[in-house]
């Protein structure tokens, strides 16, 4: 995708997102994503879940970059054949694990996240929002009895080369990898084993002319 081309504005990144749920068949998710950004600037009140000048810019700096991860996933992973739910690692305030959950209501979204008031703001959102194939963990990743993942994300969760270590029990030769990695991207694979690197490569992000997504597709 080119410059030109890339989601520069919230108009933009809620077409964007609407035309995803279209194709996805997700006809609520547009009303779900709108109450799921009212809870989330709320939240944001009370505890620092994304930066305050990025509030203005909900849409495209968060939740349309978080659903611009499915347009890099097969569909049939997002499928009932798949093995396993989507593991988002380190999910925040839901990003990008409440997105993909919400656009993909049918697929089981396991969203793992350690710090306690994050967890109790996800298990809200999940009973606010109606998501019963999502779910929470509120522990460690490496405290996790291992179980295969059909896809595995991760936003602002560690250096690549931690992140695959951490996940590796989670991953199956079927796994797909996407990873959100900003401007570090490059870089960061760059920085692995080529035996290793030469599995993964880099994508344009489509909100930020600047950053990549890493992908194992």
């Amino acid at each position: 995708m080119s410059a030109a081309e890339l989601i520069s504005c919230e108009e933009e990144a809620r077409d964007f997102v609407a035309r995803l749920a279209d194709e996805l068949a997700a006809p609520d998710a547009m009303a779900m994503l709108d109450r799921y950004a009212v809870l989330l600037l709320e939240e944001n009140q009370r505890q620092n879940l994304i930066s305050k000048p990025s509030e203005a810019q909900l849409w495209q700096r968060h939740i349309a970059d978080s659903a611009q991860l499915l347009q890099f996933v097969p569909r049939e992973t997002l499928g009932s054949g798949a093995q396993g739910p989507w593991l988002d690692l380190g999910s925040g305030p839901g990003l990008p694990g409440l997105v993909i959950a919400i656009l993909c209501p049918q697929m089981p979204v396991t969203m793992v996240e350690s710090r306690a008031r994050r967890v109790t703001f996800l298990n809200h959102c999940l009973a606010e929002l109606a998501l019963p194939k999502a779910q929470v963990i509120g522990e460690r990743l490496e405290r996790i009895t291992p179980f295969p993942a059909r896809a595995i994300s991760a936003r602002a969760f560690a250096p690549l080369e931690t992140l695959l270590s951490l996940s590796a029990p989670f991953s199956t030769a079927a796994t797909r990898y996407v990873l959100p990695k900003g401007r570090s991207a490059a870089h960061e694979l760059a920085s692995l084993r080529p035996s290793i690197r030469k599995m993964f490569h880099v994508e344009q992000s489509l909100t930020d002319k600047d950053a990549g997504i890493i992908l194992k597709l």
